[in-house]
């Protein structure tokens, strides 16, 4: 009976050793795929490491998807979040809401006198000429026409001035009148000096890159895309408490000179 419990023990020893090794090759199988030791198709590679491989690297994938379409989703979300936040409000870009000709109407409603004698010094020797640039300018940028000239004639009293710009500088927008009698900008022309506001706005509206070469010397310190509708130009009302100009309700006033201009 001694005998036969020995046989028997050994037995069971030799069967934990087997099953012991057999666990710590796949272990070890386990690792060197992790490692990058083992090659698919290489000679006298375990079909077992590789599967496991495969199985690891379909897993990675499945993750790498899931994280992808969770962000796609928080993108959406966000967009979804920011466009029902600014519901209502009128973009600075897109496609114009005007014709030339109601630019035209707008500006002789307000029973102003076109200046004439130093506007054709510029170039835009009458009313029609001068609103036909800023739908040029304003298309070729892909600002809305209507944005920029409303904000002309709030900027200069209907093309009057009487502010720290002069009509002779051709700065249609106050760029650079920073207070305490500072003129501003100056430009060569009338079209120049539209260019050059038309791109100023479309720094506020968006971070793409301009159609035109550059013309607005203030064009990089704007911070790029802060204030994409009209409302937020003034800083009271922008979000991020940046904009055109510091004055209350300044981008409602030109919203509400889009309207009047297109009512």
């Amino acid at each position: 009976m001694d005998i036969k419990k020995k046989l028997k023990n050994k037995k069971r020893t030799r069967l934990y050793m087997e099953a012991g090794l057999a666990m710590l090759l796949v272990l070890t199988l386990t690792l060197a795929g992790r490692a990058g030791l083992l090659e698919s198709g290489a000679a006298g590679s375990d079909p077992s490491a590789e599967r496991v491989q495969t199985e690891e690297k379909d897993s990675l994938e499945d993750v790498s998807e899931k994280a992808a379409e969770e962000n796609r989703l928080a993108e959406k979300a966000a967009s979804e979040a920011e466009e029902t936040s600014a519901e209502g409000q009128y973009p600075i870009l897109g496609e114009s809401d005007v014709t030339v000709q109601q630019m035209v109407d707008y500006f002789q409603s307000s029973g102003e006198t076109y200046p004439e004698k130093e506007l054709s010094e510029g170039g835009a020797d009458t009313i029609e000429t001068f609103c036909q640039m800023y739908y040029e300018e304003a298309e070729a940028e892909g600002v809305r026409a209507e944005v920029a000239f409303a904000q002309t004639m709030k900027e200069t009293g209907f093309l009057q001035y009487g502010g720290d710009a002069s009509i002779e500088q051709f700065n249609f927008a106050g760029i650079g009148t920073t207070g305490n009698g500072v003129p501003g900008n100056s430009y060569p022309d009338v079209r120049t000096g539209i260019r050059a506001q038309i791109q100023h706005l479309k720094a506020y509206a968006t971070a793409d890159a301009l159609e035109h070469e550059c013309v607005d010397d203030r064009y990089s310190y704007v911070k790029k895309g802060s204030a994409p509708y009209v409302e937020w130009l003034g800083q009271q009302e922008n979000p991020e408490g940046l904009g055109w100009a510091t004055g209350d309700n300044y981008g409602y006033d030109i919203v509400g000179m889009i309207q009047d201009m297109t009512g």
